[in-house]
């Protein structure tokens, strides 16, 4: 049994031809299903339909998304849960499988980790092949370089940017966005972007104190157009 991990950016026009041949070689697609309207399943029937292979869905199983006290114990269910699910069609049909992960699976994605429980409970074997991820996308989309000369750009989530902030970070790249929470960071300079690569893309740069009202307008418009939002930025304090 074979599973290959591959990073698809944000649709078909970022599959690479590394990864167009992997897919070719494929006998289906492993997915959950979030909802039953759910357009980034959709979206991943869009890139196997492209290269003729099958989707094969499982629903999603329930996850706290309610902020619990400790996020990565239920985190770590969740996982579990969906583990259980992806083993049990591993174990039904035979053959090589993929596994399409947004953007590319060394960022914030579990998909490797999910894998690595599974070769621990199957025969097998798999590799990760890589795609576009979100902040190189953002920074060509705003003609950026991320860093300025010689320094570094701190990587990091919504949850933990108050922290990253805290211990003196000031250029700092943001996933898994949530909620926007930029109070007290007016003066600091952002690039964000939404749904990047896609026709419902939305991209916002300024001052964050005078371009907040715009970007949260754009996050809005973005959902609205896609039914999803997935956005990443850059902050930058002032120099």
């Amino acid at each position: 049994m074979r599973i290959r991990i591959l990073g698809v950016g944000m649709g078909p026009q970022h599959v690479t031809p590394e990864v167009a041949d992997a897919l070719r070689g494929c006998d289906y697609v492993l997915a959950v299903e979030k909802t039953s309207d759910d357009r980034l399943l959709a979206a991943r029937r869009t890139i196997a339909e492209r290269f003729g292979v099958e989707v094969v869905a499982v629903p999603d199983p329930d996850r706290d998304r309610a902020d619990p006290a400790d996020y990565p114990r239920a985190v770590a269910a969740w996982h579990e849960a969906r583990v259980a699910a992806y083993e049990q069609v591993l174990r039904a049909r035979e053959g090589t499988v993929a596994f399409l992960v947004w953007g590319d699976p060394s960022l914030y994605d579990s998909t490797i980790r999910l894998v690595e429980q599974l070769a621990q409970r199957l025969p097998i074997e798999y590799d990760v092949l890589p795609g576009v991820s979100a902040p190189q996308l953002l920074a060509a989309r705003h003609r950026i370089v991320l860093h300025a000369v010689g320094e570094p750009v701190h990587v990091t989530t919504a949850r933990r940017l108050r922290g990253a902030i805290a211990a003196g970070q000031k250029n700092v790249c943001v996933m898994l966005t949530g909620s926007l929470d930029l109070a007290g960071l007016e003066d600091w300079s952002i690039w964000w972007g939404a749904n990047l690569g896609t026709d419902s893309e939305r991209l916002v740069a300024g001052r964050v104190g005078d371009v907040l009202p715009v970007l949260l307008a754009g996050r809005d418009e973005a959902k609205a157009a896609a039914g999803w939002v997935m956005d990443v930025y850059l902050l930058r304090a002032p120099s």
